[in-house]
């Protein structure tokens, strides 16, 4: 008999009891749930609602079936339904009927948008120091490459002259983002609906601030409604994991298109690459590309999860049951691919010559030859009309700017004069970019000691 069947004439169909179930994944939330009903049940005493023998006795019970899930010697019951039940049912088969009383107070819509949270709000503190360890890893590698030259892209067409570091810092400034993001979620989350009830709380004296304290919540939510049916929480995480994926996926195709033979500018270690079946040459990068790939993954989870919520009235459906698998899988996806994301990155060797070589071709500095007429007191629209006659002059004879002879330039524009080479090369180009944010090494190790300073901050 279920524990909810009392008002049923006959058992339900296997394919009810199967298609109903969530065990097979929500069974995770053990802890949760076990640690949710404990802070519940001592509450029970304090407040007269059962006897503090009964309570204690349950929560002495609750503790030694956490151990015991722990020492993976409990299995679960598909007929149980869900992990809520499950851990009610074998309570009650060890304690008695006292572990009955466990639920007074208490629906189970309540109950399972407590065990969300308080698994969520552990994932995130995961999620971040997995997060900080990426974070970490791309300063260090940006402070070995603060003069590293290579070539910067815009519509992936060479554009000009910057360091590598300065083009990894652009990616920490998207993680400190996401970062931050993860903050958001967690301070959403960090709220107790335990006490709303099924949607309208209860009669019985209740103190849900007294839960709150037992198990760290910032407060209460305030609605009961609210409290039931809300699963922002768990949009606000989703959405956050789908953008630090879509970071993740942008580095990763630029690693893909850096560790081509096109490209050469970084070769992957061989522990974080993979072979041909059939190509004997071949050296692929899997891990890059899977990346890429699993972000379409977290996006449909988000989008399947935001479907779900647009139609439902309130408070509680069962539709909502169909949010842990998504957020499990998203939390799961995150946590398989940023550890063995940053290893790949601080194992990968940088070639610095094919970086600088690729800045040198593709008329990086062309915007610096035009700025070398402005300080001569040419306008600029004049001066870009200069240099854009001068680079189609290098294209047609298939040279570069720095190898015209000055008698080109002076044809094109006599103000040229011989320290338009000097004004023109790449160190000259990267380093007098001084302006805050920008590539120079005085420049990216001001933004490098401020993000240290960051992660000293958040460690």
């Amino acid at each position: 008999m279920k524990l909810w069947g009392g008002r049923f004439a006959k058992e339900t169909d296997a394919l009810t009891d199967h298609f109903n179930s969530s065990i097979s994944f929500d069974q995770r939330l053990y802890k949760h749930d076990i640690l949710g009903s404990i802070a519940h049940v001592a509450m029970l005493g304090k407040q007269n609602i059962i006897s503090l023998e009964e309570s204690n006795a349950i929560q002495a019970g609750l503790s030694d079936l956490l151990s015991d899930i722990e020492a993976g010697h409990v299995s679960f019951d598909e007929k149980m339904e869900d992990i809520h039940m499950n851990i009610e049912s074998l309570l009650i088969s060890r304690i008695g009927d006292v572990a009955k009383k466990m639920h007074t107070g208490r629906s189970r819509n309540d109950q399972v948008a407590l065990d969300v949270r308080l698994y969520t709000l552990d994932e995130i503190k995961t999620l971040k120091e997995m997060l900080f360890t990426l974070m970490k890893a791309v300063t260090d590698i940006a402070s070995l490459h603060t003069e590293t030259i290579m070539p910067g892209y815009t519509h992936l067409q060479r554009a000009q002259p910057i360091t590598f570091a300065h083009h990894l810092m652009a990616y920490f400034e998207m993680f400190k983002r996401d970062y931050k993001r993860l903050d958001f979620a967690y301070e959403n989350t960090n709220y107790l609906p335990l006490g709303s009830g099924a949607l309208a709380t209860t009669t019985y004296p209740l103190n849900r601030d007294d839960v709150v304290n037992a198990l760290h919540f910032n407060g209460i939510c305030e609605n009961s409604i609210d409290g039931v049916s809300d699963r922002d929480f768990v949009l606000d995480l989703l959405y956050t994991l789908s953008t630090l994926m879509m970071h993740l996926s942008r580095l990763s195709e630029e690693i893909i298109l850096w560790s081509s033979h096109e490209f050469h500018f970084v070769d992957l270690d061989d522990a974080y690459s993979t072979g041909s079946s059939i190509m004997p040459q071949k050296k692929n990068p899997d891990i890059a590309e899977l990346v890429r790939g699993k972000t379409g993954r977290v996006y449909g989870n988000l989008m399947g999860l935001l479907t779900t919520m647009k139609g439902l009235p309130l408070a509680y459906n069962k539709d909502m049951q169909e949010d842990k698998e998504r957020l499990f899988d998203s939390i799961d996806t995150l946590k398989m691919c940023l550890p063995i994301f940053t290893q790949m990155l601080l194992t990968m060797n940088v070639c610095k010559e094919n970086m600088y070589n690729a800045a040198s071709g593709g008329f990086t500095n062309a915007t610096d030859a035009a700025d070398y007429l402005v300080k001569k007191g040419l306008a600029f629209r004049d001066a870009h009309e200069v240099i854009g006659k001068l680079v189609l002059h290098c294209v047609t004879n298939h040279t570069s700017l720095e190898a015209l002879p000055l008698e080109t330039y002076k044809s094109i524009h006599p103000i040229f004069e011989e320290d338009v080479y000097e004004a023109i090369s790449l160190k000259t180009c990267v380093s007098g970019r001084k302006v805050k944010g920008g590539p120079s090494p005085e420049a990216v190790n001001m933004h490098l000691e401020k993000a240290k300073a960051y992660l000293n901050a958040i460690a």
